[in-house]
């Protein structure tokens, strides 16, 4: 069924709102895949807190315009469903990494991060980018590890002199 202007002017608007405040951006060929496919992909993608729509090339290029991925206009060809991460910059990767896992029919072709078009070839590094709260869970390992390391020496001799105390009581009490 054909759109009219109004609903090809809302939808072009609903993805552009969501590509405006996106993080990363993803595009993938699903031709072949079946309806129920759709509905665990989408359901994955609500999952990862990622806005998927499957929108005609021409309004895909309208709605991304003068936002971070307007980089992917010229690449969009074919049917694409697009991927948008509103939380973490890997997710829209992550969603299609996963699924293409399981099911060939799914194609990811283009990936934008930055505003900047990424190589396909990096979707499963990007899909492994950490999450917000596992990125300061490691920045806060790395900043704790020099204060963890500095009372150890501090508290070396004394474990020393204890060690040595305690090892010589034990000799003597033998004897």
């Amino acid at each position: 069924m054909a759109l009219s202007i109004e609903q090809k002017q809302k939808l072009v608007e609903e993805v552009s709102s969501e590509a405006k405040v996106a993080l990363s951006a993803a595009a993938a060929e699903y031709r072949g895949l079946s309806v129920d496919q759709l509905t665990k992909l989408r359901s994955n993608a609500k999952d990862l807190n990622v806005y998927l729509k499957v929108v005609k090339n021409t309004l895909a290029k309208r709605a991304i315009k003068d936002t971070d991925f307007e980089c992917m206009q010229n690449d969009l060809k074919g049917p694409l469903i697009l991927a948008f991460s509103r939380d973490n910059p890997g997710s829209a990767a992550k969603l299609f990494n996963d699924f293409a896992k399981e099911s060939e029919e799914l194609k990811p072709v283009l990936i934008a991060l930055n505003g900047e078009l990424v190589d396909i070839d990096n979707l499963s590094k990007i899909a492994k980018l950490p999450t917000k709260d596992e990125a300061i869970s490691m920045l806060m390992g790395v900043m704790k590890m020099p204060i963890e390391k500095l009372v150890r020496t501090v508290a070396a001799p004394h474990t020393k002199l204890v060690q040595t105390l305690f090892a010589y009581s034990n000799s003597k009490a033998s004897n």
